[in-house]
């Protein structure tokens, strides 16, 4: 008796539909990319329920006849190669001949086309892959495609897909790196009856950007500009300001497909090095253009990535593009005035300094560290590129550094300088002190906490503090710690989280899908101090924000709590509330890095004692790590003496 049997052609096309159909998304792709194939230059998507329940893709493409619309649902047909050989050269977006009937297998699948020229046009429906009729029908020009009850048939990979905001989301994020990677087509998403999407197809990739993301993104862009033998780089990316906390924005598109690489992303990353946060990533439209039989586009069932003859060159292609983009000779110039500009400030303080000298004798002990700490700001501008300078004007440094005078500082002047800095320093540890203050959870300690008060010795990297007590080695993660204090204190606020109002009020653009999640989340931001009103399509006003968020934060914040909200499956209302008051302490919390001295460290201990559950943050990462006698001991082979 025979074991091996061949399977039949239902079976084979379920298989191979888990590989080409993955979510609803997938099959979006399949179809919209088979419109671009076909010569479309204005392609409308239309989905219901995250595209489980209704999907509608239709294009003004080149349409098919009876008989080839008939052969398109068979496995492995195809129009775009006819040998191995065209593996080589394939520069359609499709070639393979699975997407329609791995499609068909699991959905209630239905086509309708036609070419021009002819009168009546083709009706194919299938169900489930099986009883597939074929028959003319009235329609318009090109192919209209419609998919329902995705996965009817195979409960099992229907019970895995997430909340249908997220597989709209999917759709949604897809559709505008199409967009991004075809400027000259015209592409429209309705979600749920409303418009997501709408691109002009006017073959500018600028305004192309600017109707997605909203047009005040227009001055934030860098155009790519770069050639090298066969390899053109063009595109933009944005400016070090413009950034958001994933990559999520960013389209690399290689010979007119959307791919995903490494060595591409991190010599962007590598580019943006110092510019920007570690967890903020820029805006990247990129179109790469390379010989056709330099990559290998037949790695992937999804072909979303790509193998290249030369990686290595074309990790130093992009980083050039993009470096040469963010830093222009034009600016090196600036900076190298500004340097020249920071050595004149220098050389000001510093007779300011002498003169204050001369006439008072000399200097108090407790004036002389500011004047010090003057000088040395003073002096790091002097720096080939300016930089030390330009950071310190930007964090907040007083006038008298931005501005070098025409003659040296009289002492008065000086004195004041000195003075505005004492306070400023003495400000600073005020509010921080009473910040921590404010996160007092309660005055009880649970079973879970330290046994007695460790009391801080110092801090390691800017980053953990090193404390002790009687019997116990303590290190705490600075980061963690305060966020499991305001996670706390956030928490027990039965309603309103206390909010300041914003003396000017910011206009906040968001793609279609953030703009649709916000306005579904409006009265539970209202309750984390998040005050938000919509003031055009996709673009909403922000009027207050959280005590403890720092306005000019306060969109990073709102971005990372719609991503978190994304992420979560089939969430309930305390779970959505508890999750964006998680990224809210995480994003308020000081960062790893900020220096402390030991008043703010000993506050920090005290507040993080009283907290309920002191030994994880909200994220589960350990705050403390707790090294007893014993341990100590066992560590240094004291044992056994």
């Amino acid at each position: 008796m025979s074991f091996i049997h061949v399977l039949d052609d239902n079976t084979i096309n379920k298989i191979a539909a888990g590989e080409v159909v993955e979510r609803p998304a997938s099959v979006v792709k399949e179809l919209v990319e088979n419109a671009i194939d076909a010569k479309a230059d204005r392609i409308e998507v239309e989905i219901m329920a995250g595209g489980t329940s209704f999907m509608r893709v239709s294009d003004n493409g080149i349409g098919m006849s009876r008989e080839d619309a008939a052969r398109a649902v068979l496995r492995h047909a195809t129009s775009k190669i006819l040998q191995v050989d065209d593996l080589q050269n394939i520069d359609t977006l499709g070639f393979r001949g699975e997407a329609l009937p791995s499609i068909a297998s699991v959905s209630r699948f239905s086509l309708q086309t036609r070419q021009a020229g002819a009168e009546l046009g083709t009706e194919i429906k299938i169900s489930g892959g099986k009883s597939t009729e074929v028959e003319e029908v009235g329609c318009g020009l090109g192919t209209t495609v419609m998919v329902e009850d995705l996965f009817f048939n195979t409960p099992a990979r229907k019970k895995f897909l997430k909340t249908n905001n997220t597989e709209g989301g999917k759709i949604n994020e897809f559709i505008i790196k199409l967009a991004v990677s075809k400027p000259h087509i015209a592409f429209k998403l309705i979600n749920n009856n409303k418009a997501a999407i709408a691109t002009p197809g006017s073959g500018n990739l600028r305004e192309t950007l600017q109707s997605i993301y909203g047009s005040t993104l227009g001055d934030a862009l860098l155009p790519l500009d770069f050639t090298d033998e066969d390899i053109r780089i063009d595109g933009f990316v944005s400016k070090p300001s413009a950034i958001r906390s994933s990559r999520s924005w960013q389209t690399f598109i290689v010979n007119g497909r959307i791919i995903a690489n490494r060595a591409i992303a991190r010599a962007i990353d590598n580019a943006y090095h110092a510019l920007i946060p570690k967890t903020g990533y820029p805006l990247v439209a990129m179109t790469i253009e390379v010989p056709q039989h330099t990559i290998d586009v037949n790695v992937h069932p999804q072909k979303s990535e790509m193998k290249f003859e030369d990686e290595g060159r074309i990790f130093k292609a992009v980083y050039k593009a993009v470096l040469d983009a963010v830093h222009p000779k034009e600016q090196a110039r600036d900076l190298g005035a500004v340097a020249a500009e920071a050595e004149n400030l220098r050389r000001h303080v510093q007779n300011g300094w002498q003169e204050l000298q001369e006439k008072q004798g000399s200097t108090s002990a407790a004036a002389r560290p500011y004047m010090a700490d003057i000088l040395d700001i003073a002096g790091s501008g002097t720096a080939a590129d300016g930089s030390s300078l330009l950071r310190h004007q930007e964090g907040g440094g007083s006038a008298a550094y931005g501005q070098p005078r025409q003659s040296s500082l009289s002492w008065h002047e000086a004195a004041a300088v000195l003075q505005r800095e004492k306070a400023a320093a003495m400000q600073q540890e005020k509010d921080f002190a009473a910040a921590l203050r404010e996160t007092a959870a309660g005055d009880s300690a649970s079973a879970s906490q330290p046994s007695r008060q460790m009391v801080p010795v110092g801090q390691v990297d800017n980053t953990y503090i090193v404390a002790q007590d009687a019997d116990s080695l303590y290190i705490v993660d600075q980061h963690a710690a305060h966020e499991r204090i305001l996670f706390d204190r956030f928490s027990e606020q039965a309603a309103q989280i206390p909010v300041q109002q914003l003396l000017v009020h910011l206009l906040l653009d968001f793609s279609s899908h953030e703009g649709q999640l916000l306005e579904e989340n409006l009265a539970m931001l209202a309750e984390l101090g998040f005050g938000l009103e919509p003031s055009g399509p996709h673009q909403f006003r922000l009027t207050e924000v959280p005590a403890d968020v720092p306005s000019g934060e306060a969109e990073d914040f709102i971005r990372e709590i719609l991503a978190s909200l994304e992420e979560l499956h089939k969430p309930t209302a305390a779970e959505l509330r508890k999750a964006a008051i998680a990224t809210t302490a995480c994003k308020a919390a000081i960062k790893a890095g900020f220096r402390l001295n030991m008043r703010q460290m000993e506050l920090l201990l005290e507040e993080l004692n009283r907290t309920a559950m002191p030994y994880t943050c909200p994220h589960g990462r350990p705050t403390i790590l707790k090294f007893s006698s014993d341990e100590l001991a066992k560590m240094f082979k004291r044992t056994g003496f």
